[in-house]
């Protein structure tokens, strides 16, 4: 199995940024530990703050993974050629969400990619990837 984990726009600053809201660990550390929790999952990883690098990597993924983990961070809430994307590919899609974005601004309750995602996990800290790759492992048992 071959999962792609995409990331969006200033989540390179985890572990930085608003500790209070996203926690105190870089995705490159808990990106170990998921590697490490699931051995038989070839897990990919990349990481854009450019709406149109995400598109491409969403396209290329379709053809070499079985399933993508996004947070699209606040392209979530602004992209429509995002959701566009995860529309077009066949391979399912998971939408992920650090903080309980329904919990914050107005502004973040709102998903463009939600309608067109097999799932929304959000709240979770960086434990949602976890029950995101969990969820498509128990959908493909």
């Amino acid at each position: 199995m071959k999962i792609l984990i995409l990331n969006g726009p200033n989540l390179n600053l985890l572990g930085e940024r608003e500790p209070s809201i996203y926690g105190s660990t870089s995705f490159e550390t808990y990106l170990e530990q998921l590697r490490k929790r699931f051995k038989e999952v070839e897990i990919s990883f990349q990481q854009s703050n450019h709406e149109g690098v995400l598109i491409d990597y969403l396209h290329k993924a379709d053809k070499e993974v079985d399933a993508i983990v996004l947070n699209a961070a606040a392209h979530t809430h602004t992209s429509i050629a995002l959701a566009d994307a995860v529309n077009a590919i066949k391979k399912p899609v998971i939408e992920v969400h650090i903080s309980n974005v329904y919990a914050r601004e107005a502004y973040r309750k709102h998903s463009y990619i939600a309608p067109v995602a097999k799932g929304v996990i959000a709240g979770f800290g960086l434990q949602s990837y976890f029950l995101a790759i969990q969820s498509i492992l128990d959908d493909n048992k």
